[in-house]
């Protein structure tokens, strides 16, 4: 594609210059008027053929190449039915040439019309023309009378034409008029179209931090309401396009779309439109176009084939740029053959819009490195559980939705010297990193407290309660320290201790649910030194020890108990199913994500 400007207006060879002049084309388009009956212009028609007494009676409009009558009385045919004549065929011409009106007894005998096609084939000979004005006093077009015979038009006659004609051009005015304050309307109704639109993008943008999802819904969002088809061209490092999403109006062009979508990310050429704007970040506006700016933009003639099916005569095209000014890309905006031709209007809604996708591209991007370093930072703090003969182990992690992938939730297990497995899980107050970094310290202590110390673990709780304040770490906890001893046949010895954590699950392996309750205990980290308590239970073959941080459970819309009594109403009978799919079960279940989840799974073999 490549810059247009509007076409001049087409004007017949040997014309009178005035009918090509641009403000009377505008004040005639806007009359509404063309080559069909108007019934209020054919009742002037009448009027002047009956007071005058002629046989032949026109409100004729003129244009740059034609003259044409909505208002007519006595006409042959054909021209009766085509209501129009081109200007071989013209008097009212010279009306608008000369801006007076015009008079003619015989109009053989005047050089200026004698050889007029008009006085053989209309049977034009005595003419009188009054100009037909708009406000601003351009002619417009004529009022007059016609006789096929050579006729003296008294004075008075022409008086009545003349009335006539100042009320014909009252009445072209009012459609001018009309037309405008239409037009008026139009640009309101547009105006509030293209708020919306507005308010539409930014709220579509703010809805996902993900760059693909934004800029397929940017595209959707644009069409029709801005344009028959867009391209939203993104660019990588090397500053060639990286990634083209195309919609278009009517969904059986979508495969069209897609393809020259496809093309365009190497099918530009130096000429193109897209790449100059990527190039200078300066907008682009082609208020006409056609496939020859298609051809002269890209170097695969496939490409203009598409264009061709999916229709262009107007586009503009405006930079995608980051907070910075950095272009990231460009929208490009086209009409098809119906399309109405894009102006000033819609070039600074588009780069309105281009401005804002490329803050919300922009802050995509930063969510996307963010993303990807937490989801290394919470893959190197989740330990890899280790393999004990006895018993099998499954865990999860899950963030919440609107988040990067990384939070304060944990769970650990590891082998202590003696072949006892210690498993904890917990819940660090807070969000994101710094819940993530609090997590790991507090991970770490977890492990250094009790690794290679046979103390039961209300002890071991006690201890770490006791590090945590004495090294003043900033840490608010819940959490909950399992032991288990496995056995090489019958039950595994079973002890825990719980500092404000919901309980852990015991799913017996008849189906029943056993809750591990106990005297509610403070976090780590808050309340006065105290020393925890330990509690045992068994661990049967067959039996699954769950422990879960509260995102598994917890909802603004109801309290914990009802979380806590709807999981375990979920887990009640499903001591057959294999433990890494009972993980995804219970993860699955989550309506909405509002906090992150840890599970960690023990079954005794």
């Amino acid at each position: 594609m490549t810059d247009g400007s509007p076409a001049s207006p087409r004007r017949t060879p040997g014309a009178p210059p005035a009918l090509g002049d641009p403000a009377r084309l505008r004040a005639l388009a806007d009359t509404g008027l063309d080559a069909v009956p108007d019934e209020a212009f054919d009742r002037f028609a009448r009027l002047v053929s009956d007071l005058l007494d002629v046989p032949v009676a026109l409100v004729s409009l003129v244009s740059a190449d034609r003259q044409f009558f909505p208002g007519a009385v006595g006409l042959p045919d054909p021209w009766a039915q085509r209501r129009q004549t081109p200007l071989s065929h013209s008097f009212c011409q010279h009306v608008v040439d000369i801006e007076v009106p015009m008079v003619l007894p015989d109009a053989r005998l005047y050089p200026r019309v004698r050889t007029n096609l008009a006085i053989e084939d209309l049977g034009v000979v005595a003419y009188a023309g009054m100009p037909l004005t708009d406000l601003s006093g351009r002619v417009l077009g004529s009022l007059c009378a016609i006789d096929s015979k050579p006729r003296a038009w008294t004075a008075a006659q022409l008086r009545t034409l003349a009335d006539l004609a100042a009320a014909c051009s009252s009445e072209l005015r009012l459609r001018i008029a009309l037309d405008g304050a239409q037009e008026a309307r139009r640009r309101v109704v547009q105006a509030h179209e293209r708020l919306a639109l507005l308010a539409g993008v930014s709220e579509t943008l703010a809805d996902t931090l993900d760059v693909g999802v934004a800029v397929r819904r940017l595209a959707t969002t644009m069409v029709p309401l801005l344009a028959d088809w867009c391209l939203l061209t993104l660019i990588g490092p090397t500053g060639q396009p990286r990634e083209v999403v195309a919609v278009h109006r009517d969904p059986a062009r979508a495969a069209d779309v897609d393809r020259f979508a496809q093309l365009l990310r190497t099918g530009l050429s130096q000429d193109s439109v897209i790449r100059a704007v990527l190039r200078t970040g300066q907008p682009r506006l082609g208020s006409v176009a056609s496939l020859a700016d298609v051809s002269r933009g890209t170097i695969d003639p496939e490409m203009g084939a598409i264009a061709e099916r999916l229709g262009i005569t107007s586009y503009l095209s405006v930079p995608v740029r980051a907070v910075g000014g950095t272009v990231l890309g460009a929208i490009t905006l086209v009409n098809g053959t119906d399309g109405q031709q894009f102006d000033d209007r819609d070039l600074l809604t588009a780069i309105d819009i281009g401005r804002r996708a490329g803050q919300a591209i922009g802050n995509s991007s930063m969510y996307g490195e963010q993303r990807h370093v937490a989801e290394v930072l919470q893959h190197s703090m989740l330990p890899r559980l280790p393999a004990v003969t006895e018993l099998e182990l499954a865990a999860r992690y899950q963030p919440a939705a609107d988040r990067v992938e990384v939070g304060g939730d944990w769970y650990d297990a590891f082998v202590q010297p003696d072949g006892d497995l210690i498993a904890a899980i917990g819940d660090v107050a807070g969000h994101d990193i710094e819940a993530a970094a609090t997590m790991g310290q507090l991970r770490n202590l977890v492990r250094g407290n009790a690794f290679g110390r046979p103390d039961a673990v209300g002890e071991l709780m006690t201890h770490l309660d006791g590090a945590i304040r004495g090294l003043r770490l900033p840490i608010a906890a819940t959490a909950t320290l399992v032991r288990i001893c496995p056995q090489r046949a019958g039950v595994h010895e079973l002890t825990w201790s719980n500092a404000g954590h919901p309980p852990a699950l015991l799913v017996r392996a008849d189906g029943t649910v056993e809750v591990l309750e106990a005297t509610p205990e403070p976090l780590l980290g808050l309340g006065r030194p105290s020393r925890r308590s330990s509690h045992s239970a068994s661990l049967a073959t067959g039996d699954t020890l769950l422990l879960y941080t509260d995102g598994l459970i917890e909802r603004r819309d109801r309290s914990i108990d009802e979380g806590l009594a709807e999981l375990v109403s979920r887990v009640t009978g499903t001591c057959g199913v294999p433990l890494d799919e009972l993980c995804d079960l219970l993860l699955a279940s989550i309506q909405r994500r509002e906090d992150d989840t840890a599970l960690l799974a023990v079954r005794a073999r």
